[in-house]
């Protein structure tokens, strides 16, 4: 799909398809039909996101962007089973999600790395926490350390490392288990620009590799757009479907693809939605 000819799904129009429970059950991927989410206060509810329909296909590379504060976390939170929404429901790899469930693993924007756990130690840490055997769950640790490029570093703990290398011991971590799907909040916001950068090709690297579905939530266009292969784009609190922009760059890409006119006019096009609400990076 072009941008340029079709620039946007719009929530509102006739084409964004609302999926029925029926439809959602036995779909490989995320889907969200009609999940909103209210939280009670003393002072009264509060509304923190609208209802939202939408599908990530298996395999897709889904990142969602918005100002802070628009429930972008929540989203996340209600896709892992953390958090129940108020309306609707979550179906992940076509089952109802009622509780946390172990179809997902999460990237924080910290690493979050126990400091007394080396980093093969970290990285095997929702192996013994589920109780799996170990056995069968090492070889794939070492293997995922070897693939974001930590061989040698199992024995280091980590304040020995760089955050950027921490943060690929915590994509270790979130993928140890095999999961189907990998959730990711604002996962290298703590990172300097040019270790981000970086890791924004390393993260693209792994997920081709491992071919899995990963949802990213984070406040940069840019990177939005150098991830994607669609950008869903939010409003401000309460939070909803303000677009969905398909990313028609080719894969792989490089930081060149930065430069590419098609990513310069879609980063220009999402920005104009915070124009008047937000400022984004």
């Amino acid at each position: 799909m072009n941008t340029a000819t079709n620039p946007a799904i719009n929530p509102s129009a006739a084409h964004l398809r609302v999926v029925s429970d029926r439809a959602a059950g036995g779909r490989p991927g995320i889907t969200l039909s009609g999940v909103s989410k209210t939280y009670r206060s003393r002072d009264g509810d509060v509304v923190s996101l609208r209802p939202l329909d939408f599908h990530i296909n298996a395999g897709e590379f889904f990142v969602v962007v918005g100002p802070s504060g628009c429930g972008k976390s929540t989203l996340l939170k209600m896709i892992s089973g953390l958090l129940a929404p108020s309306t609707g429901e979550v179906f992940v790899e076509g089952e109802a999600v009622t509780k946390p469930h172990g179809n997902v693993g999460i990237v924080f924007q910290n690493s979050l790395l126990l400091p007394w756990r080396n980093i093969l130690a970290n990285v095997m840490l929702p192996i013994d926490m589920k109780g799996l055997p170990r056995d069968k769950y090492l070889p794939r640790a070492r293997d995922l350390l070897k693939m974001v490029g930590l061989e040698g570093f199992e024995k280091k703990l980590p304040w020995q490392l760089s955050g950027g290398m921490q943060q690929r011991a915590s994509i270790c971590r979130a993928l140890v288990h095999d999961p189907k799907i990998m959730l990711m909040d604002e996962p290298f916001g703590a990172l300097d620009a040019m270790t981000r950068e970086r890791m924004n090709v390393e993260l693209m690297r792994i997920q081709r590799e491992t071919g899995k579905t990963v949802l990213l939530i984070t406040h940069s266009i840019p990177e939005a757009v150098f991830l994607a292969d669609r950008v869903l784009v939010m409003t401000e609190r309460p939070g909803s479907i303000a677009a969905i922009y398909d990313v028609p760059l080719p894969r792989p890409r490089s930081l060149d693809a930065m430069a590419d006119p098609v990513f310069t006019e879609l980063v220009q096009r999402i920005r104009k939605h915070f124009f008047t609400q937000s400022t984004l990076d």
